[in-house]
């Protein structure tokens, strides 16, 4: 029997295409990231992250290891948090998982961070995500204060967004964001019932080819939520069947 969502589905069933739950699919993606030594961030919903690697995958135990930097000032936080999201990249594939049961061990001289072999994993191609353009009645924004200049809050617009990335226009008078950088807190609001908080790491910085004024702004997202990303593709998909239906009347 054919279980792909259709158009009648509601948008959570999409997100099925980038569910991952068979045990020995999730166990092959995190094998393959203890193979290239993957960065890995385990963050939480109140801004507290640390940057690790994946050490070792064990399905059998029901366990997953992290190394662990015992002297990560950040590690604490992580610890004491109710809720955590790993994060970690395979080429053009981000890999999403939520970390339950993190504890830290230390065995001789090392220290580790173990964690429960995860029920689902989310799988989302990075570079072939679809973008959808905001609809122009309806200008979305992203806020957050300048990674550089702390007293510097932007408000930038939304050119671009898809499942795992965002583009903003970042005018010409206001400093440039190196790529690379990782922004913790960044408010997203897409339209009057889409608005979410997350991070986002800046990928690249690129002239408007088509628009003199600014720069655009290409960034990842991470550390997001299953809300924030049922609420990105239900706004995905909303707005594909807006330009549909645009597109249908002038016709």
């Amino acid at each position: 029997m054919d279980t792909r969502p259709t158009p009648a589905d509601p948008p959570e069933a999409r997100l099925d295409d980038f569910r991952v739950v068979a045990p020995f699919e999730i166990e092959a993606l995190l094998q393959q990231m203890v193979a290239q030594r993957a960065l890995v961030t385990i963050a939480t919903p109140g801004g507290a992250s640390c940057t690790t690697t994946l050490w070792e995958v064990d399905h059998a135990k029901g366990v997953v290891r992290f190394t662990g930097d015992r002297h990560d000032p950040q590690l604490a936080r992580v610890l004491n948090a109710d809720d955590a999201v790993a994060v970690g990249y395979l080429d053009s594939i981000k890999v999403q998982f939520d970390v339950d049961g993190l504890v830290q061990v230390h065995a001789g001289g090392a220290s580790a961070l173990n964690c429960s072999f995860p029920t689902e994993i989310f799988r989302f191609q990075r570079r072939a995500s679809f973008r959808v353009r905001p609809l122009l009645n309806s200008p979305p924004a992203a806020s957050f204060r300048h990674p550089a200049i702390p007293e510097m809050g932007l408000e930038l617009r939304v050119l671009d967004v898809s499942i795992g990335g965002i583009a903003l226009l970042i005018p010409e008078n206001v400093p440039l964001v190196d790529p690379g950088v990782l922004i913790s807190q960044v408010t997203i609001e897409l339209d009057a019932e889409t608005r979410f908080v997350t991070a986002m790491r800046v990928a690249h910085v690129t002239s408007m080819m088509d628009n003199g004024s600014g720069l655009r702004l290409g960034c990842e997202l991470e550390r997001m939520s299953g809300d924030s990303l049922r609420a990105l593709q239900r706004f995905i998909d909303q707005t594909q069947k807006r330009r549909r239906l645009m597109a249908r009347d002038d016709a």
